[in-house]
């Protein structure tokens, strides 16, 4: 007796061309307790192989005095370059760490909103609270 492979099973989805010019950045900045740009305030996702450039923030709920770092730095002409001054630049009180972008992601946004929905449920509860700094 002879036996087919299972065809019927759901094979992963490979990445869309799309999806590999996908750039996304974890944006820190200086949590008081621990002494580091460690503290997540949002995700920066960039698509520049499109014409303009797609520019995705999203940021971490009810952040608002300590994202100001970030707020200031980042307009609508954010660029590879501009992310690339910032690495060199990092280890004050902001900093930047690239993520991967998520498998089954649809779109920058949706890929940004996914590192972010990690950033909530698993990374952020992990850190001590701020304290006075």
């Amino acid at each position: 007796m002879t036996t087919e492979p299972d065809t019927t099973e759901a094979q992963p989805a490979e990445p869309s061309p799309a999806a590999l010019a996908w750039r996304l950045w974890i944006l820190l900045v200086w949590h008081p307790a621990l002494g580091l740009p460690v503290d997540p305030v949002a995700v920066l996702g960039l698509d520049e192989s499109r014409q303009p450039a797609e520019r995705v923030v999203r940021w971490v709920p009810l952040i608002y005095d300590v994202a100001d770092p970030w707020r200031e730095r980042l307009d609508e002409s954010t660029a590879g370059e501009d992310v690339e001054r910032w690495i060199a630049q990092s280890g004050g009180a902001c900093s930047l760490a690239p993520a991967d972008v998520p498998e089954g992601a649809l779109d920058l946004t949706h890929a940004a909103d996914l590192v972010l929905d990690e950033l909530l449920a698993e990374v952020i509860p992990a850190l001590p609270p701020r304290g006075d700094g």
